[in-house]
């Protein structure tokens, strides 16, 4: 029988006006640079989703099943969870142009920006949802490319008994060291595969201290490398790789991230409620028990809660 994640301890606690009037529950899993635990607390060995913090391994299974990404820009993309900003539309038109494909194509459903700035600028000008803008349309551009290089039908692409969701799991698996212990659909129509915070961890400090040139090492590399492809101006994971030298870092929905530095470790987190304003302090307190210093923490280390557009109070870890 599947073991059940079994939710976490308080990891936040929301603070106004000297009063704690709320706390983020959540699990958090902490490794040395050689893979061994050495801080943490919740349920760090059951199953969860990780949703878009799976993105760098799926986009290694693509690159072994025969994506012929030859810029690191577009691999970066084929990892993003993007914020559908003007230069990631036009990333991913071109890459679907490149192999005679066209948004349609896409399975990931219609949707408007994630970045604020981005929705506001597509509908003033009168525009509404669409395909590209979708956050995972990277990764999608990316399976049916990859389809067509490995010869597989892009019928059905999304599906979990597809070849080439097949490979993408088989990768999942080998990197996080687990059987997934479920297989749901993502926001974006995808299978994602339930895996530990152990696991994931596990698998992005693997990506980090690959050998350089080869597949695992390609994504690490493009990530870090364009950042603002795999996030947006603003996004979390965007300034942590820019403001962290070497460091490999991704979001996921529902409170996940994962954080990954060579020779130093890695950070995997689950916020219960999915609150995405604990997320940082949370993995700001896991980075620093690694001994890991820079200013983009400073600021993450507790984030501003407003009243009368004042600041009143902060959203600060606890554990």
């Amino acid at each position: 029988m599947t073991k059940t994640y079994e939710g976490g301890e308080p990891l936040a606690e929301v603070v106004r006006s000297g009063f704690v009037e709320g706390v983020h529950r959540g699990s958090v899993v902490v490794l040395d640079a050689a893979g061994a635990p050495v801080a943490g607390t919740g349920d760090g060995t059951s199953p969860i989703f990780p949703r878009s913090a799976s993105k760098p391994l799926q986009a290694l299974g693509m690159l072994r099943a025969g994506l012929a990404a030859t810029d690191p820009a577009d691999v970066a993309l084929v990892a993003a969870s993007h914020a559908g900003e003007e230069f990631h539309l036009a990333r991913v038109a071109a890459l679907l142009r490149s192999a005679g494909l066209d948004p349609d194509a896409l399975h990931c459903p219609p949707d408007l920006p994630f970045g604020d700035a981005a929705r506001e600028a597509v509908l003033r000008a009168g525009g509404g949802p669409s395909r590209l803008a979708m956050n995972c349309s990277g990764k999608h551009a990316g399976m049916l490319l990859t389809c067509l290089a490995a010869g597989w039908p892009l019928d059905g692409y999304w599906r979990p008994e597809h070849p080439l969701q097949r490979q993408l799991t088989a990768t999942v698996e080998e990197f996080t060291g687990e059987r997934a212990a479920a297989v749901g659909v993502d926001g974006c129509g995808a299978p994602v595969l339930a895996v530990s915070l152990t696991g994931l961890a596990r698998a992005f400090l693997r990506l980090v201290t690959a050998e350089p040139g080869c597949p695992e090492r390609t994504v690490a590399d493009a990530m870090r490398a364009y950042p603002e492809l795999v996030g947006g101006t603003g996004a979390d994971d965007t300034r942590l790789m820019r403001g962290v030298s070497g460091m490999l870092a991704k979001i996921g929905a529902e409170g996940v991230i994962a954080a990954a530095l060579p020779g130093v470790g890695a950070v995997a987190l689950k916020i219960d409620d999915g609150a995405t304003r604990a997320r940082m302090p949370v993995l700001v307190s896991g980075l620093r028990r690694l001994g890991v210093q820079a200013p983009v923490l400073t600021e993450y280390a507790e984030l501003p809660l407003l009243g009368g557009g004042l600041p009143v109070g902060a959203v600060r870890p606890v554990w």
